[in-house]
């Protein structure tokens, strides 16, 4: 019976190393790692470009829009998750395909924050898309400068300030971009 439990983690191991990102193989039909170079090598490069947030003074309990913009810089194809956090909780996730088309350089993401339940005060929202074989790590998440402020319902903002806002984050290395084109 212990051969047969050894057997059985060394078979878990071997297809979770087989399965790997960057060996080629697949994950299943829900993501596939990234395609190889002519000298085998990857080359991944995802940067984080924008990060647009609708109200960023809201009531706890109301739903925060977080849109971003993140730009396919190199070659490789893969499905990834793209997170959205607030002072460094993961609020919202979701995986997203990039790379099918040499075309597709940038890809447009939304996410719905459901703040019920979270205490009133600021929130720093970041917006991260992460690969483990990405070239350059540095733009791969982007941080809000105007923080969300969130009170509660039925409460006055801070200064009399309306509920709502917007405010957007663009990359400086990418240029000027509207939000949502």
């Amino acid at each position: 019976m212990r051969a047969g439990k050894v057997m059985a983690v060394l078979a878990t191991v071997l297809l979770a190393a087989a399965f790997a990102p960057g060996t080629g193989a697949s994950a299943g039909p829900w993501v596939r790692t990234a395609s190889m170079d002519g000298d085998g090598n990857t080359n991944i490069d995802l940067a984080v470009r924008q990060v647009t947030v609708t109200p960023v003074r809201a009531h706890v309990g109301d739903t925060v829009r977080v849109e971003m913009v993140i730009e396919n810089k190199a070659e490789g194809t893969a499905t990834t998750p793209a997170e959205v956090r607030a002072n460094g909780k993961v609020v919202g996730r979701q995986l997203f395909t990039w790379g099918t088309s040499a075309g597709d350089r940038l890809y447009r993401l939304s996410f719905g924050w459901d703040t019920r339940g979270l205490l009133p005060g600021e929130y720093r929202i970041r917006a991260v898309a992460f690969v483990w074989e990405d070239s350059s790590e540095f733009d791969n998440e982007l941080e809000l400068k105007t923080p969300v402020v969130l009170v509660p319902p039925g409460a006055a903002f801070p200064d009399g300030q309306p509920a709502g806002g917007t405010a957007t984050e663009t990359d400086p290395r990418f240029g000027k971009m509207r939000p949502g084109g």
